[in-house]
């Protein structure tokens, strides 16, 4: 198979200019201070379709046959990728057929469809969906379209690296998420060739490592088992493709879990008020989290947007009782009039926003005379929290925090 080269990567920006956005690079003064980095945001969660994936697939479509247009597209995918098959196919006037699995988050699915593709849910991880996906071409005869481990797809997706190499004047390091390595492939081929001074870091969660493992093993390896919130990264077998320009131009791969992920996407809601789901948010939680020696001017790309809302509501939940900022307390009170209002009134003129209360007198365990409250409630922070039980402590209450 003839090699990608930069000559590939030129091609496909001039192939899309017209259609995929040159997305904002953006300084951000609080991640520069929190990384000890001059850090900017490439923002392809800004992208159309929500992510970066339209680079790839559109590069990809244009690139069809009349004889394949024909037949139309196939794709497997976890949501992003899908969005994009579905809307570079719909501008072609080609049929598209998307395969995700069941465990894709249904606005992705929703999202897909919207865009004009037939959606056929199977599995529970990308892998079995891609199986799936195998299945039907061999029936079809569709042109199918890799996630990552397609020369055209990874072209596509390295226009991001020229991007920033062209926006940003002496940028020192690129971080970028890792799953399958389509993106990391195109970003490293297109910046090594063009700028080689520059390192390109790629990060992966710690729960899908493929990528990480075959890096320190300098062989190609595959996991068991992909399993974290950042979907769109949960991948257990890496592209052959991919990982030979991995293996070439990528500086390192790191990993962060889980925990970390969920943090960034709130900081990045709170602090930059960007929506970015799990995949999109891990090359900033690498930093964030001092994972990697980039100094100097780094860009971070945040891959994608496309996230649940009831995900994002888990997320804020756990983000706040972390932070100290919402507190559940269970206490006895007396069981007669006043009893409640007092401890009510004490959290009140503490600052304290009750959210819940539950009071229930005839619980088994509540001793006769008294009844057992529960209250949730927002909070300043860790400090303001501590505040509050030493208060109720001192007043006589009994408290623990649930």
């Amino acid at each position: 198979m003839e090699s990608l080269t930069l000559r590939d990567i030129e091609q496909a920006k001039k192939r899309m200019q017209e259609v995929v956005h040159d997305t904002p690079l953006d300084r951000s003064r609080t991640f520069s201070d929190m990384t000890g980095c001059d850090l900017h945001l490439k923002l392809e969660n800004l992208q159309k379709t929500g992510s970066f994936k339209i680079r790839g697939a559109y590069n990809k479509i244009q690139s069809l046959s009349q004889a394949e247009r024909e037949k139309g597209v196939i794709a497997a995918s976890a949501g992003n990728h899908a969005q994009g098959v579905a809307y570079a196919a719909t501008l072609a006037g080609i049929k598209s057929t998307i395969v995700m699995p069941e465990t894709a988050p249904l606005a992705k699915v929703i999202a897909t469809r919207g865009y004009g593709a037939e959606v056929v849910l199977a599995g529970t991880v990308y892998d079995e969906a891609y199986q799936r996906s195998q299945e039907l071409q061999a029936q079809t005869g569709q042109t199918y379209i890799h996630a990552f481990n397609d020369r055209d797809v990874i072209a596509g997706q390295g226009t991001i690296g020229l991007e920033i190499v062209d926006a940003l004047e002496d940028v020192a390091a690129i971080v970028t998420p890792v799953g399958g390595g389509g993106l990391i492939a195109g970003i490293a081929l297109a910046v090594k060739e063009r700028a080689p001074h520059v390192k390109v870091y790629g990060v992966q969660a710690q729960g899908a490592p493929a990528m990480y493992m075959s890096k320190r093993a300098q062989s190609l390896k595959a996991t068991v088992e992909a399993s974290t919130i950042a979907d769109g990264i949960a991948v257990k077998m890496p592209g052959d493709i991919t990982w030979s320009l991995v293996e070439k131009y990528v500086d390192d791969i790191v990993v962060v879990d889980d925990e970390a992920i969920a943090g960034t996407i709130l900081m990045l809601l709170e602090r930059a008020k960007l929506m970015v789901e799990g995949a999109g948010a891990v090359s900033l939680a690498a930093m964030l989290h001092h994972k990697l020696p980039a100094k100097g001017k780094v860009a971070c790309v945040i891959s994608g947007g496309n996230i649940d809302v009831n995900f994002i509501s888990r997320i804020i939940e756990r983000g706040l009782v972390k932070a100290g900022r919402r507190v559940r307390i269970s206490t006895l009170v007396l069981d007669r009039p006043g009893a409640l209002q007092r401890l009510m009134t004490i959290i009140a003129k503490l600052q304290a926003n009750v959210v819940h209360v539950y009071h229930d007198r005839v619980e088994r365990n509540v001793p006769l005379g008294q009844a057992v409250v529960e209250v949730s409630m927002e909070t300043q922070d860790a400090m303001h929290t501590e505040t509050i039980l030493t208060t109720l402590r001192q007043e006589g209450y009994t408290v623990r925090v649930i």
